[in-house]
């Protein structure tokens, strides 16, 4: 059986997708850790220099309650900055005059909540892999405080998001977890941990209280920093941890020992509301330890320290009189010992070198030569002196000035320790790599292209594109690179169109007069002569000169107007979200659209764009499909307005009586519909041979359909961006691909670019922060995890997949419309294949980069999952060619 070309497409395409698996498995490896040491291990003696030392015992712990309460997306600037000066008046009390100490914790990317969990239990670096595995937690088997605390005997109570749960499965002796990816709801999932927390303090049969609240995040993914609800959920948090500050004080009073108390976030916050990479947004998160065993002299202020987040871990360990995680690069902060007596101060400090120490001998091979290596033994030699001499009651003074220098040099030997193992974390499979690297590139199939200006054009954008994805710059700002591209496409295709209608074209692509024919002979033995009015227009198109002779007066001002009209709106789109990461702070149009003060506006521009959206797409729909539309665009606009967005007209007091979930479903039942209808006739069109007309119908109301869903997904200021691509598609199809006869190749790139284009137009970047997870749960009241990825995957690549399904309708009308999806479709593949085959080999050269994990790693798993749209929506293109290609022989068969 012969294969045929939109087949083979998608078979590269598909075996392509494994090989970029099989190279993300080596570029993303599951952390291999040994087995961590038995809880009971004993702890190492204190140096000694000629005298025995009778301090081998681990020291007792420093507090005898620990509360951690974990804010998700707790900026540093929320709590040391104009806001919590605002609204969090009792912390800015504890941090300008309370017994305690302030840090500004800095978050490694990924900046998502398990890792960042994971980072601050174990004190390790996660891998970038585990931005993914945030979605469905594993268990966590790495030594860690949690499993160390309840081995010690330590009662853990936890209230909160349910990663933990599944982190830490049956550690706690009581907890409540709630669902942390529901981020329309950011009441009741803090109300659910506060509502235990009076019944708790009162209670004494616990060491260990873990509350993690995510009322904070979510309000940042829905409506962002900005957002007026910010400073009302500070307020409640400032309120609640009054309430324990002053419930362990309380107790401490009775019990005559120290309590503390750990407020932190797990990641911060970009500008737009999201996270998940590394802006400074979004790793500064905000720390502070309050206890009154800390000292605080009257009126000293100091500013927050610098610290590492996986600095936490051994602090707790130390704190909780724990082993430090054997795996952690973390130095306890110092400050948390500064009260206690020198000879404790070295001994903990000399505990955290060696467990640094040991980390290091089993990571590097040659760790002698390390700086910090060396730099611990000089440490051990000065620690050792000081008790000989402690030991032999020497002069105070020169004990005290011995010990000072001894403590010194563990503070410098930690910080060495520490920067060399975080520098050593990154962990690659090379074999993985190499043969995925192979699959890739034996994929990347070479293309048959009869050479036009249009196609060097295409050859040099695609190529310029492969080339900046080297350069970090251009990774980050790549939405400048398309933007440029289409840019330029819309000023050649104007020249195409100035010479085509005053100098006329002369050359005639080959493929033409034979379509024109086939056309010609199909259509004049048809009985019936009820074709359709879009196909005749697109016989007369193919059967006139390459030119615009054949348009009336209006029509051809229209098709000399329309390059310049694209390059309009997408001036205007690139105004709409600002995007990247050097100027994505800037204000755009969507930041002045969102606030409180326009509201108006957006709702009026809300409304406009939905009729726009209706108007453009009801042309081709089926009656019953174009009446499902009309609804389902009310619909949008109710859910908007039920959330809050947009102004209701007929609720004046606009309130959110059901957070638009019955909105939701109602549009969700018309766009299943216009689904359901679409693929009935395109299935009825293959079945029963009924003919190109049943089919390109079908076609069209699944692109409807997808259009339909699109605008309820999109955020309301985002609407004007869908009827953007609606309507460049509408003038790209009447005045430009058809008058001038295209080839399907060049309609393949153009329409690939204005998807990737329009990916950015949405506000969309390689930042993991940008993405809208939001968008995966409208119309849901729970977090389900199938239907929720799905939203929120189309939402992001909505811009791509609505294009590539507006080409499968473009190439479907015509008579040889298999031959052009085939065509189509293999060029498609290589379009999306070369830019990944190029990265794969680029990250493997630069896997030791500087901007690895911050700025490569993201942009590779963006194009991992672009690459699965691509291979779906080439299996799609398959199937419409097989439609096609049965409607084609059902209609010569009749005829």
């Amino acid at each position: 059986m012969r294969l045929g070309c939109g087949a083979f497409a998608a078979g590269c395409v598909v075996i392509e997708v494994l090989g970029v698996a099989l190279f993300l498995r080596g570029f993303f490896p599951a952390p291999a850790r040994p087995e961590p040491e038995p809880p009971a291990a004993p702890a190492a003696p204190e140096p000694m220099a000629g005298a025995s030392s009778n301090w081998t015992e681990r020291p007792p712990p420093l507090f005898r309650k620990v509360v951690i309460m974990l804010i998700d997306a707790l900026r540093d600037d929320f709590v040391f900055g104009s806001k919590g000066v605002k609204f969090m008046p009792y912390t800015t009390y504890l941090v300008e005059k309370g017994a305690a100490h302030s840090f500004v914790a800095e978050a490694k990317p990924p900046t998502v909540t398990m890792p960042r969990v994971k980072a601050l239990m174990t004190g390790s670096l996660p891998g970038f892999v585990d931005v993914v595995r945030n979605l469905n937690s594993p268990a966590l088997l790495e030594d860690n405080v949690v499993t160390q605390a309840k081995a010690a005997g330590k009662r853990i109570i936890f209230y909160g998001d349910e990663t933990w749960v599944k982190l830490f499965p049956k550690h706690f002796v009581e907890y409540d977890g709630t669902t942390s990816f529901f981020v329309s709801d950011y009441t009741e999932v803090d109300d659910n941990v506060t509502r235990h927390l009076d019944k708790v303090l009162k209670r004494g049969d616990w060491d260990v209280l873990i509350l993690h609240y995510l009322g904070l995040d979510h309000i940042g993914h829905i409506s962002g920093p900005s957002s007026p609800l910010i400073g009302r959920k500070l307020s409640e948090m400032d309120s609640i941890l009054m309430r324990i500050h002053t419930s362990l004080l309380s107790e401490e009073r009775e019990a005559l020992s120290p309590n503390l108390l750990v407020l932190c976030g797990d990641h911060g916050m970009s500008e737009s509301g999201g996270h998940g990479a590394s802006s400074l947004e979004e790793v500064n998160t905000a720390l502070l330890l309050t206890s009154s065993a800390f000292e605080r002299k009257p009126g000293e202020v100091r500013p927050p320290e610098r610290v590492q987040q996986t600095d936490l871990a051994a602090t707790l360990a130390v704190g909780l009189g724990l082993p430090i995680p054997q795996h952690s690069v973390g130095r306890f902060l110092f400050p948390v010992v500064q009260g206690r007596a020198l000879r404790q101060q070295l001994r903990l400090l000399h505990l955290n070198a060696v467990q640094l120490s040991r980390l290091l001998r089993a990571r590097i091979p040659g760790f002698e030569r390390e700086h910090g290596f060396e730099q611990f033994k000089i440490s051990e030699r000065l620690h050792g002196n000081w008790v000989k001499l402690y030991l032999e009651e020497n002069n105070a003074e020169i004990l005290l000035n011995m010990g000072a220098k001894a403590r010194k040099q563990y503070l410098y030997t930690l910080k060495a320790l520490s920067q060399a193992l975080s520098s050593q974390e990154a962990q690659y499979d090379i074999y993985s790599m190499v043969v995925g690297t192979v699959v890739v590139l034996e994929k990347s199939a070479p293309s048959h292209w009869k050479w036009s200006e249009l196609d060097f054009l295409i050859l040099a954008g695609t190529a310029g594109h492969v080339l900046s994805l080297g350069a970090s710059s251009f990774i980050e700002e790549e939405h400048q690179t398309w933007y440029f591209l289409v840019s330029t496409l819309c000023l050649a295709l104007s020249h195409e169109s100035y010479r085509s209608c005053f100098l006329g074209d002369d050359e005639e692509p080959e493929h033409c007069p034979q379509v024109a024919g086939e056309f010609a002979r199909t259509a004049s033995a048809l009985p019936d002569r009820s074709v359709s009015c879009n196909m005749l227009e697109l016989d007369q198109a193919r059967q006139s000169p390459s030119s615009l002779d054949g348009l009336r007066g209006r029509e051809k001002c229209m098709a000399l107007a329309s390059p310049w009209l694209i390059l309009g709106c997408c001036r205007l789109l690139r105004s709409l979200n600002q995007t990247g990461v050097q100027w994505a702070h800037r204000p755009d149009l969507g930041h002045w659209l969102t606030s409180s003060d326009h509201q108006a506006e957006l709702s009026v521009l809300a409304a406009l764009s939905l009729l726009a959206i209706f108007a453009l797409v009801q042309s081709r729909c089926s009656s019953v499909a174009k009446g499902a539309l009309a609804l389902g665009l009310l619909g949008v606009y109710c859910y908007r307005a039920a959330t809050g967005s947009v102004l209701s007209p007929w609720q004046q007091d606009n309130k959110d009586v059901s957070r638009g979930i019955i909105e939701a479903r109602f549009v969700y039942v018309f766009v299943l519909g216009i689904l359901f209808m679409g693929i009935k006739d395109m299935l009825k069109s293959q079945v029963h041979a009924a003919g190109i007309p049943v089919k390109t119908v079908g076609l069209w109301d699944v692109y409807s359909g997808l259009v339909l869903l699109a605008a309820l997904l999109f955020r309301p200021h985002n609407l004007p961006v869908l009827v953007c691509s609606l309507l460049i598609q509408t003038l790209m199809t009447k005045f430009i691909w058809r008058p001038l006869r295209h080839g399907a190749a060049e309609v393949t790139v153009m329409h690939y670019w204005f998807g990737q284009a329009f990916f950015y137009f949405q506000g969309n970047s390689n930042n993991i922060a940008t993405v809208d997870i939001s968008a995966g749960f409208v119309g849901l009241n729970t977090y389900v995890e199938v239907p929720a990825m799905f939203l929120t995957a189309f939402a992001t690549y909505a811009g791509p997949v609505l294009w590539a399904s507006h080409l499968a309708n473009f190439l479907s009308w015509g008579p040889n419309s298999g031959s052009a999806l085939r065509r189509a479709c293999f060029c498609y593949a290589l379009l999306s294949s070369v830019p990944v085959s190029a990265y794969v080999v680029l990250v493997t050269a630069l896997r030791y980069h500087l901007f690895i994990w911050s700025v490569f790693s993201p942009k590779l798993l963006y194009e991992g999952m672009r690459l699965l749209v691509t291979a779906a929506l080439c299996l799609s293109f398959t199937a419409v060619d097989r439609a096609g290609a049965k409607a084609d022989a059902g209609k010569v068969a009749h005829c």
